[in-house]
């Protein structure tokens, strides 16, 4: 799934894709991919081949939220196992969520003697 997340965001000239590794921090997924679109009709675009790929490829249920929205600035991809999140620029800067999702989890303590 991730391969063709990458091949398709390079395909149509995704800024700066990062691709995190969301292992040890949650299980909603195994990655988080997040890019830049130059405009809302480059976003949706991009969403739409995306979408289009993974069911090529036989992914189930694969969402889109944002686009039916007409002007969303952020539209996510949900391919089960890899989560796409398509930004424009000023968004993107706004809500610096590979910041959050770079940052390693907080070690536990470990239960000493009492």
């Amino acid at each position: 799934m991730l391969e063709i997340v990458k091949r398709s965001l390079e395909d149509d000239k995704a800024i700066d894709p990062v691709v995190i590794s969301l292992a040890g921090k949650t299980n909603i997924a195994d990655y988080m991919v997040v890019a830049t679109g130059t405009s809302q009709r480059h976003l949706v675009a991009m969403a739409e081949k995306l979408r289009d790929r993974l069911k090529a490829e036989r992914a189930r249920n694969v969402a889109v939220e944002g686009a039916e929205e007409g002007g969303s600035p952020w539209l996510l991809i949900d391919a089960g196992d890899v989560i796409v999140h398509l930004f424009r620029a000023e968004t993107r800067e706004f809500y610096d969520i590979e910041k959050l999702w770079s940052v390693a989890p907080p070690r536990r303590a470990a239960a000493g003697p009492g």
